[in-house]
């Protein structure tokens, strides 16, 4: 045997190997229904042959706009006051409109100032029918932006919920044309239940002040308490009571007259941890630190607010109410959770608040009877194409269709066991990369040959006529791959979970088959002319 054949039997063994250990050997398998076991484990199913539950989910991206206006009227009014401009009223007229009410006709160029240096994008205009009024508009293309960006955000923020919950390969992706909706695929491990409730979650956190002294038994008993009309630009909002040193028994509900716009919400967090509680023994608190942005807006509000109560709202309830004691820049708490609540609440808290509310427009669960229906017929049809494929290789080429076949099996076993070591999701439509993998080894071997067939019906000699061929088909054969690959990667980027496990299963058949009918065949070819006669021919 040659010294280069010799090694290249070494490295397709090695290969071989390396292989089927992936598949097989992790851990080391100690029967054969531990070989069974570990062939299960390694290569994780999709949604489709494991089970699971399927979501469409839709963004209420109006809501974003119309809380970016309500941010835009708080920061109006703070500006016109540090310029000493006198207005009437700041209010907001309608998701994409603010009416900027009596501003004295001395003062305008002030207020226009403040528009342009401030409200790059808004378009300032005369009230209709409002003497000294006027009205900013949120510019068309300013509202679409924040609508895609919402969109966007919204995903990004879902998708790492749910990676951090460990889920296998997720798939969450925008859905549907122009309507804001968003695809969320769970395969069946985990618990979809709990991830459903972080999806849910909406993380929007809040620190607000409390404008009244004692907590409300009642909606009803607030509202009587201002004559039927709250105070400007404030609201009620429900929570929980707070520990009592008198160890009574507080009611189920209370109710707190809130400032209506928070001075940091849950863009403003850095981080945020779950750990054991400061006050209660045996329950757990959510720690937080504030961005630079939201440390510079939350330290002088605390400042200005010394001995008066603040709250940490929470998707619209009151959790927890503190006195300010001192100035506080960058940290805060919520308090009084299960050990699972306050890790789950961290999680929703560091992944980011949605940056609007979602609504559920469908949902299902995928039965693992339909994944098993699903593998089997897969698995059979997979089966079938590898053998018929076989029989007609060997029958067209006789003993060289026998290298065509092993060429197949370890194109097989190293195209599984790259999916096992990149631990990526085998789906229905993966199935089909793996069946059309074997169409395109077949294709290369009957280049191939046929390329060596030319060669010895032109007189050459078995040896000649094999190094002719493959020289000759490689080009073809790396053509034919490049454009698949190209084809493929466009579909990876643009086509949702399943197209891309598609596209992933068909790229790694291309490479392995590439190594499987150039490297391996041609080693088979070699090892089999140094065992023949000079004179003999070739089988094929």
């Amino acid at each position: 045997m040659q010294p280069s054949v010799k090694w290249r039997l070494i490295v397709i063994l090695l290969v071989a190997v390396i292989c089927l250990y992936g598949l097989v050997g992790r851990p080391f398998p100690k029967s054969w229904a531990h070989v069974k076991q570990n062939l299960e484990s390694s290569i994780p199913l999709g949604l489709d042959l494991r089970g699971g539950t399927h979501m469409i989910l839709q963004v209420q991206v109006e809501e974003a706009v119309r809380q970016h206006v309500e941010q835009a009227v708080g920061r109006l009014r703070d500006q016109l006051r540090e310029k000493s401009v006198p207005f009437g009223d700041v209010r907001q007229l309608d998701d994409t409109h603010i009416l900027a009410q009596n501003i004295a006709p001395e003062h305008l160029p002030a207020f226009r100032e403040t528009v342009t240096n401030y409200f790059a994008e808004w378009d300032l205009v005369p009230a209709a029918g409002e003497p000294n009024s006027y009205t900013l508009a949120l510019r068309p293309s300013r509202a679409a932006e924040i609508r895609v960006t919402t969109l966007r955000q919204a995903v990004e923020t879902i998708r790492r919920r749910i990676d951090a919950l460990g889920l296998t390969e997720p798939v969450i992706a925008e859905h549907g044309r122009a309507e804001n909706e968003i695809l969320v695929q769970l395969p069946g491990e985990g618990d979809p239940t709990r991830a459903k409730a972080v999806i849910q979650a909406g993380g929007q956190l809040e620190l607000r002040l409390v404008r009244n002294e004692r907590p409300f038994s009642s909606q009803a008993e607030g509202l009587a308490d201002y004559g039927g009309v709250l105070p400007p630009a404030t609201e009620l909002l429900p929570g929980k009571p707070q520990r009592t040193e008198s160890g009574s028994i507080p009611p189920a509900e209370v109710w707190y007259l809130l400032d209506r716009v928070p001075v940091v919400t849950g863009r403003d967090l850095r981080t945020a941890t779950a750990g054991p509680s400061d006050e209660v023994p045996g329950r757990y608190q959510v720690n937080f630190t504030l961005s630079r942005d939201g440390a510079s807006r939350f330290g002088p509000f605390t400042e200005a607010n010394i001995n008066k109560p603040m709250a940490v709202v929470l998707e619209g309830r009151v959790q927890n109410v503190a006195i300010i004691r001192s100035r506080i820049d960058d940290s805060g708490k919520i308090s009084e959770f299960s050990q699972e609540e306050a890790r789950d609440l961290a999680l929703v808290l560091r992944a980011g608040a949605l940056p609007a509310s979602i609504r559920y427009l469908e949902e299902r669960t995928v039965g693992p009877s339909l994944g098993a229906d699903s593998i089997r017929q897969g698995f059979l049809a997979s089966v079938i194409s590898l053998i018929a494929v076989m029989i007609c290789m060997v029958i067209y080429y006789r003993l060289s269709g026998v290298n065509a076949v092993v060429a197949l099996i370890l194109n097989l076993i190293i195209l599984l066991a790259a999916l096992a070591f990149s631990g990526a999701v085998l789906t229905l439509p993966g199935i089909a990369g793996v069946i059309l993998t074997i169409g395109m080894g077949v294709d290369s071997n009957v280049l191939v040959f046929e390329r060596i067939r030319e060669e010895l019906r032109a007189g050459k000699a078995p040896a000649s006529a094999v190094d002719a061929g493959f020289s000759r088909a490689f080009l073809t054969i790396i053509d034919t791959h490049v454009t698949t690959v190209v084809s493929a990667i466009f579909l990876f980027m643009f086509g949702t979970g399943p197209v891309r496990g598609f596209a992933v299963t068909l790229v790694i058949g291309l490479i392995s088959n590439l190594f499987t009918a150039i490297f391996v065949s041609r080693t088979i070819f070699l090892w089999h002319l140094g065992r023949l006669p000079r004179e003999a021919e070739l089988s094929i």
